[in-house]
């Protein structure tokens, strides 16, 4: 089992994939957006925030983050994306983390000029103003590609939960706006009931694309090659009827076999 820091390393390593070009970023592009942001919190009535990933730093939080998620204004300022991850419920957080790699993986793999059509949906549990834990949909997605086709900056829009059940654990959707079409959460290509197994060597490789790691990582890490990494992924994308690798992870993690 992974721990915080392995996902957080994980997540970090993904992220430093992408080169900037700092001459290359047009800082006047986000003071542009800020008009527009602002009205579409006021209109939802959601938190809207900014993140540099460039910088790995907000670049802008909507009025209404306090009023709405008691979020403190000096400590977000000060403390950043520390102080928001202290107000996720520890049991969410991992899971999220999770989330955000497998958004990352899978955005890069795709082409530049669908990079911009995909935004991930969770809905996870906040500590509040007055100490309680409350439900909350958070949707991710790109805002801003550099030149080079980098996320640059990526935009979060917040809501509270309509339904603040006492479900314990994140719902989470991964959704392409432009066609309707949900590639996550798990929609029953392999039945719950299948028996199904994986290899010793196939788990090592899935638990491996959960955490981040590209083929090439895998195969250095296991000391085989690129190529029956390539394999074994395969293999697992046929066992389990997924399409890709974010998927595979999904439906292994629904049947019991990541654990």
């Amino acid at each position: 089992m992974e721990t915080t820091e392995q996902l957080n390393k994980a997540y970090a390593d993904l992220l430093a994939q992408q080169h900037f070009v700092e001459s290359e970023l047009d800082y006047t592009i986000p003071e542009k957006h800020k008009a527009q942001l602002q009205q579409l919190a006021q209109l939802g009535n959601s938190g809207v925030t900014v993140f540099d990933l460039y910088r790995k730093q907000h670049l802008f939080w909507s009025y209404n983050m306090e009023m709405l998620f008691g979020y403190d204004p000096e400590l977000m300022e000060q403390k950043g994306n520390d102080y928001i991850n202290s107000r996720i419920h520890p049991d969410d957080y991992m899971t999220l983390t999770r989330n955000g790699i497998f958004l990352l993986n899978f955005v890069f793999a795709l082409p530049l000029s669908e990079r911009m059509d995909y935004k991930l949906i969770n809905e996870y549990r906040i500590l509040n103003q007055a100490g309680h834990y409350m439900r909350v949909i958070e949707q991710h997605q790109p805002l801003e590609l550099d030149p080079r086709g980098n996320i640059w900056l990526a935009m979060s829009m917040m809501d509270v939960a309509p339904d603040q059940d006492e479900y314990r654990g994140v719902r989470y959707q991964l959704l392409n706006y432009k066609t309707g079409r949900f590639v996550l959460p798990y929609s029953g290509a392999v039945s719950p009931d299948m028996p199904l197994t994986l290899t010793k060597r196939e788990q090592e490789i899935l638990f491996l694309i959960r955490d981040g790691l590209l083929s090439k990582e895998i195969s250095e890490k296991l000391f085989i090659s690129v190529h029956t990494v390539n394999t074994h992924r395969q293999h697992i994308l046929e066992k389990l009827g997924a399409s890709n690798s974010i998927e595979a992870v999904h439906y292994a993690s629904q049947l019991g076999l990541l654990q």
